[in-house]
């Protein structure tokens, strides 16, 4: 198999996949190394494709054109990480980044995409397990997320929980 072969494969092992697939997964599918697919990533979006990665391997995004999004800016310890987390997609979001302002490095944001109670259980597992320092460190806990939902009346009910649970920061 040649190189546009191979990259055009792993396109379509992505669109076909609803959950992200790992490098070592996508590796051992095509029988090359995992540095190999990370090149041809790297070489595929450069070519604008939209290919993201999350903790758990890469993707390409779905569209939902009938999704609607808002930002949350929250506050909590590192205890209510994995409570912050279930009460939004209990509630039916789907939480899609993580976003701090630091005074010096500016803004960060990273890719979660965190849609159900196994995804959270996950993240907090591996935050958890690796002794991850949370971004939400850099700006004394406070912190956004950008969350998806079907309707607004779920994002209102999503930013009533956060509220409930002291976690929303009111501008």
């Amino acid at each position: 198999m040649d190189i546009d072969e191979r990259r055009n494969k792993i396109i379509n092992i992505l669109n076909s996949c609803t959950d992200p697939i790992s490098g070592n997964q996508l590796s051992k599918l095509l029988g090359v190394s995992r540095q190999i697919i990370v090149q041809d990533i790297a070489v595929l979006r450069a070519s604008n494709h939209d290919i993201v990665s999350t903790s758990r391997g890469y993707m390409i995004p779905v569209s939902n054109e009938r999704s609607v999004r808002r930002t949350f800016l929250v506050k909590h310890n590192n205890d209510d990480i994995k409570e912050e987390l279930l009460t939004i997609v209990d509630n039916g979001g789907k939480i899609l980044d993580v976003l701090v302002s630091h005074e010096i490095y500016g803004k960060i944001t990273t890719e979660l995409l965190i849609s159900n109670r196994n995804d959270v259980y996950n993240f907090v597992n591996k935050v958890n397990e690796n002794k991850i320092v949370p971004l939400k460190e850099l700006t004394g806990s406070i912190h956004s997320h950008t969350v998806e939902a079907d309707s607004i009346k779920i994002l209102d009910r999503i930013e009533r929980a956060l509220k409930d649970k002291n976690f929303l920061i009111i501008p």
